[in-house]
């Protein structure tokens, strides 16, 4: 007799894709999860605070961070514990709770040795937009096999760090849900040297430029969105063999319920620290679906946070594991403390792994948008620069 499966709260719903309980996933790959991502931020108070969630049902684990920039130091706290003991978004002293789909999210980490802590209501301005699907392969096997949706939103509620609470009030909030079999990061995956080399299967991305926003406008309805752009070294919008391999897409709500904008192709004009690769301001042309033209200047609020420490990665939890690796018997919690006020940073994994010259990739901005017909909207946004080996329009060699 085999050994009966666990049912879950999520069980109860008729959701069911398979003839399995929910907590059984048709695909065997430990690459495969199911989680979140939220960012909380104020361009004016140049903070940060973001937080994320991951189910791996095939490693029975499910783990998390919150971390906060704030004043060019970046404290981040990870949680993680086995999934089936009990099925819910909840990890010791961490939970995400839906209130409303799409509208109201509870974010919330009770007091714990952090010093971080934080109570906040997600909400969301613009109905979630579903990307493109993302789909990569190595040698004819899928790496890359996900839906993901993002939402443009704004936050209420507290932060507190080390025992000084932050209000936030009308900040605003970038999130994104993601599922399916999402590309192998090591410890979890397989040793190249067992492996042919890696098959060069078409075209490889260099640069996303990627922005979920929220804004007020002098009159009338707020303006929300997102857009992202995807590009090969030569600078070329064009379909990628990439977890991003969209070369473009996004699309803008006037209103939650108001006037919708599709947007069709985008551009950029980026200007850098002079010798590196971080961004002081962006100029992004975009055009609809009406022939319109838009522009969005964007400009960091402060030093982009840095994901090494957020889990994801080999060597950043202290045992040299990742959110998606064993920590131990019941909730594991640790937390470390990071200057990202000068980068590029020389930075180190738990693991020994060095990381010379690290910039971060993800920014606080300050957005000005104008539309085709002279309306203006100003508000704040989540950049995300990934401008990774060769990109040619700047100059930039690997």
């Amino acid at each position: 007799m085999s050994e009966e499966v666990q049912l879950s709260p999520y069980d109860e719903l008729p959701v069911h894709q398979t003839p399995q309980p929910l907590s059984v996933v048709a695909n065997t790959d430990p690459g495969f999860d199911d989680g979140y991502f939220f960012g909380v931020f104020s361009a004016d108070a140049e903070t940060f605070l973001f937080c994320g969630l991951r189910v791996n049902p095939n490693t029975d684990l499910v783990a998390g961070y919150v971390g906060l920039l704030r004043g060019g130091i970046q404290r981040t706290v990870r949680f993680s514990r086995t999934w089936r003991e009990l099925c819910d978004t909840v990890i010791g002293p961490f939970r995400f709770r839906i209130v409303e789909p799409y509208r109201d999210i509870h974010l919330t980490l009770n007091q714990n040795s952090s010093g971080l802590a934080m109570d906040l209501h997600w909400l969301g301005t613009a109905p979630a937009y579903t990307e493109a699907h993302h789909w990569a392969t190595n040698r004819g096997r899928p790496t890359t096999d996900q839906t993901r949706y993002v939402q443009a939103g704004t936050a209420s509620g507290w932060i507190s760090l080390d025992g000084e609470q932050i209000s936030v009030d009308g900040w605003s909030g970038s999130r994104d849900h993601a599922w399916g079999l999402y590309f192998e990061r090591p410890p979890l995956a397989p040793d190249p040297r067992w492996l042919p080399p890696r098959a060069a299967e078409g075209v490889p991305r260099a640069l996303r430029f990627w922005t979920l926003f929220n804004s007020v406008g002098s009159d009338g309805p707020g303006l929300a969105g997102f857009y992202a752009l995807h590009e090969d070294p030569d600078g070329r919008q064009v379909p990628m063999n990439d977890t991003f391999g969209t070369p473009f897409e996004g699309r803008f709500h006037v209103g939650y319920d108001g006037e919708v904008v599709d947007l069709v192709a985008g551009s950029h004009e980026l200007t850098f620290v002079p010798g590196t690769r971080l961004i002081t301001a962006a100029l992004i042309t975009l055009t609809d679906a009406a022939g319109g033209t838009w522009t969005q200047q964007v400009r960091p609020a402060g030093p982009p946070w840095l994901t090494a420490t957020i889990g994801y990665q080999a060597g950043s939890w202290r045992d040299g594991g990742s959110m998606r690796t064993y920590h131990g018997p019941g909730v594991s919690l640790e937390y470390d403390e990071l200057d990202v006020s000068a980068q590029p940073v020389d930075h180190e994994m738990y693991d020994g792994t060095k990381f010379p010259g690290l910039i971060g990739k993800e920014y606080v901005s300050e957005v000005v948008t104008t539309a085709p017909d002279g309306r203006v909207w100003t508000g704040a946004g989540h950049t995300e620069l990934f401008l990774d080996g060769r990109f040619s329009p700047y100059g930039f060699e690997s």
